[in-house]
Order: C-alpha cells, then structure tokens, then sequence
C-alpha cells in the first residue's frame, strides 16, 4: 500500500474515532448542559484499561502495568468504556448533585489534571510517563494483516463501531430519555418541578457519555499500538468541544461534520505535512491558530453550528383538551399530570 492511501486510511480511523468521542461528549453538554471540562481523561481511562487487558502480564515485558489480562476484541474494548463509566458514576456520586455549570466545570478540569498526574508518575498503574507500547493489533494475527493491511482493515472496524453507536445514540436522543435530557438542559429547575429527577438523569448522561468516550480511547489504543501521558494533555477536551460547536450542538449528525473539518483536517492532516526546516513546530502553531479563529468565526456568526440541532415540535396546543395533554405526555415518558378539579385552573 503507498504511503497516500496509508494516509487516508489513517485519516479515515480518526474521522470515525473522533465521530464516536463527540457524541459522547455531546450527549453530555450538547444534550444535558454538563460541562465536562474532564473528558479526555475518561478517554484516557478507557485506552489504558482496554490496552492493559489486551497484553499479557506485565512480568518480562519491560512495561508496569495493571490488568495483563490477554483477552480478546471486542471485549477488551468494552470494559475499557465501562471502566470509563464506572470512574464517571464515582465522580458523578462526589461533584454533580451538589456543583452546577461553572463551579462542576472548575472541578472536573482539576480532576482531569490529578488523573494526568497520577497516569504520569505512578508508574505502576499504566507505565508511568512512557506509557503503554506493543499493544496487541486486535484480530492480526487471525487474519494474517501486516502493519500496512492492519490499517484500511481497522479503519473499516472503527467505521462500523462508530455506525453501530450512532444508531444507539439516534435511539436514546429520539426517546422520552433524550427529550428530558434536553428539558433539564433548558431549565433544570423547571425539569425538577414537573417531577424528574434531575440527578439521576445527569447522571445516566454521564454514564453514557463516557462509555463513548472508553470505546474511543480504547479504539485509539488499539490502531496506534501505545498510549502515553503526552496524548491526553487536558487541552484536549476542548478540541472535542471544537468539534461539536462546529458540528453543531444536540446534533449527532453535525458530530461527523465537526470531526471531519476540525480534527481530521485541522489537527491530525497538519501532522502529515512535512515540518519547515527554519521553522520547526510552525505548522502545528499555525494549526491552533486556525482552530481558535474558526471558534470564534462559529461562535459569533454562527453559534449554532454547521447543522443545527433540529427543533423537535410539540403536537399539544393552548386549545387541546387536558385528557389529549395528559396522552401525549404519557407517551413522551412525562410524569402523570396532577388531576386538576374543574374550575381550579385558569
């Protein structure tokens, strides 16, 4: 294979790998309003864990490392997202029912940097700075695929997981889950008063959202061969922000949209150019430079994204009967109306 089409094929990896990280990062501020400044280290997470469980013990290796476990794709990819899940539900139980906007945003960005300090100096847990290398290409030795045919096959791999999670996610945004997602998004003090459970629900948010962002992690662990501490600066976060509020915020199609422009043309396709002698690093400046005046061009002209999220239109109005309102609400997944005595409501 020549060296243009291991370029696109790569490119095409990360398309679908960035597609599947900003629909769960979407899903939790595009669709519930939490700001989860700490993404990237569930990504993180979910990388380590599902790579320790593809390699065998550590003993001999050269490597430290928890959980040698040898098992196979795709099972190690999914306990990578539910590891992911399980630090979210842990995190979620401590800072989420009693922190709101700015301040859960300040405490997840102080988690994100004491899970990037503990990753890089305990060494241990996932092998310290260095990081974890020589991780297993999953189904290669199977099907017999070199370093070279590895690619277009595992492109394709993360093609069909990242189709199979946008029909799940299309599924739980479309559902009376998804449309109180977007209730307590709007006004959660509202959402709270018509009887949903405003804390439980962020946190079914949280939980879903970071499995997305374990199966993405554990994804790139997997293409790549190693994961280390210098691919999960907290600054990451927001180039996945980036992408979904130029995708377009609530929109999983818009998701696709934002990968492709910012990170498979802005961030990963600068790093196949060839660097400028008298200038080295220039490309790669010059390259955030463009991401942060693209935000700030979509933020003011166009805040709604490329695609904007479609506006879902209720079929009650001010002239329905309060039996056709307390159907309808019924079957979008409300609590039951409160029975109201003739003459008692104006």
């Amino acid at each position: 294979m020549s060296a243009f089409w291991y370029y696109v094929f790569t490119l095409l990896f990360f398309l679908f790998d960035y597609f599947i990280l900003a629909m769960g990062l979407n899903i939790q501020y595009g669709e519930t309003g939490i700001l989860n400044f700490a993404y990237i280290g569930f990504v993180a997470i979910g990388a380590y864990v599902t790579g320790a469980v593809s390699m065998p013990d550590s003993a001999g290796t050269g490597q430290h490392y928890i959980l040698g476990l040898n098992i196979p794709f795709p099972i190690n990819l999914i306990i990578g997202g539910l590891t992911a899940s399980a630090l979210a539900l842990i995190v979620a139980l401590i800072s989420l029912r009693r922190l709101r906007t700015d301040y859960l945003a300040m405490v997840l960005i102080s988690l994100s940097l004491v899970l990037y300090d503990i990753c890089n100096n305990f060494v241990p847990l996932f092998n310290g700075a260095d990081g974890l290398y020589n991780v297993p290409e999953p189904m290669a030795g199977v099907l017999k695929l070199t370093t070279n045919s590895f690619v277009p096959f595992f492109a394709g791999v993360a093609g069909v997981v990242a189709l199979i999670m946008w029909f799940l996610m299309s599924r739980i945004t479309r559902s009376p889950l998804g449309r109180t997602f977007r209730a307590i998004r709007d006004d959660a003090g509202v959402a709270s008063a018509l009887g949903k459970g405003v804390f439980r629900y962020q946190l079914t948010s949280m939980l879903i959202g970071s499995f997305y962002a374990g199966v993405g992690g554990g994804l790139i662990i997997q293409f790549g061969g190693s994961f280390n501490p210098s691919a999960w600066l907290p600054g990451e976060t927001f180039v996945i922000f980036a992408v979904i509020i130029v995708g377009g915020v609530g929109n999983n199609i818009g998701m696709i949209a934002g990968s492709l422009l910012v990170e498979t043309l802005l961030v990963h396709l600068p790093a196949f150019l060839p660097s400028i002698p008298s200038h080295p690093g220039l490309i790669e400046y010059v390259d955030a430079m463009v991401i942060g005046i693209l935000l700030m061009v979509m933020l003011w002209f166009r805040p709604q994204g490329m695609i904007p999220e479609r506006i879902r239109r209720s079929p009650i109005s001010a002239s329905t009967p309060l039996s056709s309102v307390t159907a309808v609400a019924a079957r979008a997944g409300a609590e039951p109306l409160s029975t109201v005595e003739e003459g008692g409501a104006s």
